[in-house]
């Protein structure tokens, strides 16, 4: 690797380690007096920033909660952009990375669950942000797989995708110990290039308990639409 691209990633992640110390701090005033009640003027306080410093980073309060899956995305999208590997293997071993640096960032993931839940705005970007890894699998599948049926792929990312979440949740909800091993088994259980077809085929979609059922249907008749 030469001297720019050394500098280059080690500049990304500086940035990458900074913006979480920005979403860690953030978490804990949101968890402390609310989200609605915390100020971007409080959280740049907090992290020691300037206001000016903060809106360079995050665009907006809410931004900055999912800021880490920012850095998530980037990071599936470069791995599964280099990958060499079978398709369906290679979306796999993307979700057990973003898995594991969920298990190393665990203390954020897991305020951030708290605070969301709490949250009915928070939780329909939670939703939003779930549906950009689907699309993000799905769209990397259909560049790879241009044979394979749309429905599989669909398929199998929203499967792929609720199993992390599944484990993700039950790990920070501490009901759970599963580790990254544990993710593969059973996204290698996960059925792949094949789709039901006629009358009977199924789209797999994955949302929180507690979200109002009119929210459940608007954001069904999008996801659909843009399938």
């Amino acid at each position: 690797m030469t001297t720019d691209g050394t500098a280059r990633i080690k500049a990304e992640d500086d940035t990458v380690r900074f913006r979480l110390a920005v979403v860690d701090v953030a978490l804990r005033l949101f968890a402390e007096q609310g989200y609605e009640a915390t100020s971007v003027d409080e959280i740049a306080e907090a992290a020691g920033i300037s206001r000016r410093t903060f809106f360079r980073q995050f665009r907006s309060k809410e931004d900055v909660i999912f800021a880490d899956h920012e850095a998530q995305l980037a990071a599936a999208g470069e791995y599964l952009a280099e990958s060499d590997e079978d398709p369906w293997d290679a979306v796999c071993s993307a979700v057990v990375q973003v898995f594991e640096r969920f298990t190393q960032w665990r203390d954020i993931a897991a305020r951030r669950y708290r605070v969301v839940r709490r949250a009915p705005a928070l939780r329909e970007r939670e939703i939003v942000t779930v549906f950009r890894y689907e699309r993000l699998f799905t769209d990397f599948l259909r560049q790879r797989l241009p044979e394979t049926s749309d429905l599989a792929r669909v398929q199998f990312t929203a499967a792929v995708t609720a199993t992390h979440n599944y484990l993700l949740r039950r790990m920070v909800r501490g009901e759970s110990d599963a580790g990254a091993a544990d993710l593969r088994v059973e996204l290698a259980a996960i059925p792949r290039g094949t789709a039901r077809t006629g009358s009977d085929e199924m789209v797999l979609a994955v949302f929180p308990r507690d979200l109002p059922p009119r929210r459940v249907a608007d954001l069904l008749q999008h996801r659909l639409g843009n399938l």
